[in-house]
């Protein structure tokens, strides 16, 4: 997945969120802002992305984004309710009514047996409610946190393309 393929995919993403009037905010931890590089790559993209929150430790997750610290204590910051609540307090905090969230293992280290390196939990708020899934992706971190973006925005797209304007 090269920073071109990113762009396309933000770009499409964009071209459905200004057709909606609608706006986007992200939550990155593991990629650490590459989702909203790629969005703000995009000539435009004012017009529909809001905000991007890199929320890399436990502590901003909760200061930035409300992650309640029990979820942390009791699931993790790789998990699908930390990640949730994640993509939740993106669109609590902003104009946006669209948010994808990412939290994950990139490596080379920091994985466990029951979460290894390449895990990462991903959420997508929406007018529709929230989907979270976890996925498991090989290579460097490069590659994890490449495999990672491309996912939350094709993601986003499908979410969109599915959605009711007004919804």
């Amino acid at each position: 997945m090269t920073q071109r393929d990113l762009e396309a995919l933000a770009a499409k993403a964009g071209a459905l969120l200004l057709a909606r009037g609608e706006w986007l905010a992200t939550a990155e931890s593991c990629t650490g802002g590459w989702i909203a590089q790629a969005v703000t790559a995009i000539a435009g993209s004012s017009a529909w992305f809001d905000r991007g929150f890199v929320t890399y430790s436990n502590a901003a997750k909760e200061d930035m984004l409300g992650v309640p610290r029990q979820t942390l204590i009791a699931t993790g910051a790789v998990s699908e309710a930390t990640a949730r609540a994640m993509a939740e307090g993106a669109v609590a905090k902003s104009r946006a009514q669209w948010a994808v969230a990412v939290s994950g293992i990139a490596g080379p280290s920091g994985g466990s047996p029951d979460k290894p390196v390449g895990t990462v939990c991903f959420a997508w708020a929406g007018p529709g409610g929230v989907e979270a899934v976890t996925r498991h992706f090989p290579g460097d971190r490069e590659a994890v946190r490449a495999a990672t973006a491309a996912l939350a925005l094709s993601h986003l797209i499908t979410r969109l393309e599915g959605a009711t304007v007004g919804a």
